[in-house]
């Protein structure tokens, strides 16, 4: 038998050692827990082995190996094709996927697991691949709200995971609406790079400042959520005729420095949008009814 293969119950088993999947793996290996892995492409597995993995032959040995089967694979098919035909060893397992996928898709791969006896947890990683066991990694899961507590301490191993709930659509709802808050954030701030840059001003030094502006700019996510909740949108932090305005200030200064203006123009359209549906003297939050308009009619 190979170094470090066994048929020795593990803790966890990780199947799909990919980039995130190799850090899944080795997150668990540095937090103390017996670790199983497999990957199709056996070698992958050969440097995790080294830190002290345990090396399954095949995917049914690693599903066998440990009462949490963590899977990350290229998508839900994939997930589907490979455990179908050993779907039996699922019952009595938890498997938690952390395979990118839809709603609907998470719902059906519940729906499955639990017909062959297993609980399912969804779950997304939210914070990439480079703080993968770090506590500020955030990991997100949604399903069986017994699964996630009885294994809670071993997926603490990952980073801060949080439980959203008992519908397992949430963890994609959640990873893909985080995702776009994500480029939202992160265009804002290459536009500002980009105008700052051609005042001369270096990205670092930008960057240092803004970084001090983000935690006003998350303290106004935490009341513009309460005023949506309420559906009252109070003036406090300006109107949506004033913030057009500044957007328009915004667009005509990166016209004039010479750099391209598709971010700010998304934005002023927003604005108009909900001035022209009657919220320009609403305060800025009110554009969450806009945004949700255009979803109903879609």
């Amino acid at each position: 038998m190979p170094e470090n293969e066994s048929h020795e119950r593990t803790t966890v088993s990780v199947i799909g050692l990919g980039q995130l999947g190799t850090r899944l793996a080795q997150a668990f290996l540095a937090a103390g827990y017996a670790t199983t892995v497999w990957n199709r492409t056996a070698a992958k597995t050969d440097a995790l082995v080294a830190q002290g993995a345990v090396r399954a032959a095949t995917a049914e040995a690693a599903l066998s190996a440990s009462p949490l089967i963590v899977v990350c694979l290229p998508d839900y098919t994939t997930v589907r094709d490979l455990l179908e035909p050993m779907a039996e060893s699922l019952r009595g397992q938890v498997l938690a996927n952390l395979t990118s996928g839809t709603p609907e898709e998470a719902v059906q791969a519940a729906g499955w697991v639990a017909g062959h006896g297993g609980d399912y947890l969804d779950g997304a990683a939210m914070s990439g691949t480079r703080l993968v066991g770090r506590p500020e990694a955030l990991f997100v899961f949604s399903g069986s709200q017994e699964a996630f507590a009885l294994h809670r301490a071993v997926l603490a191993g990952l980073g801060n995971c949080v439980h959203l709930g008992a519908d397992p659509a949430l963890a994609p709802i959640y990873d893909t609406a985080l995702f776009g808050l994500a480029w939202g954030a992160l265009a804002g701030f290459y536009h500002a790079v980009a105008l700052v840059g051609a005042a001369g001003v270096d990205p670092g030094s930008f960057a240092a400042v803004a970084t001090e502006h983000m935690p006003f700019v998350a303290s106004l996510m935490a009341d513009h959520a309460r005023q949506v909740k309420d559906g009252r949108f109070p003036d406090d932090d300006g109107t949506v005729e004033v913030h057009r305005a500044a957007m328009e200030h915004l667009v005509r200064t990166s016209r004039t420095q010479g750099i391209g203006t598709d971010v700010p123009e998304l934005f002023k359209a927003l604005l108009e949008r909900a001035m022209a549906e009657g919220h320009g003297l609403s305060g800025i939050a009110s554009v969450i009814e806009t945004i949700t308009k255009g979803g109903r009619n879609a």
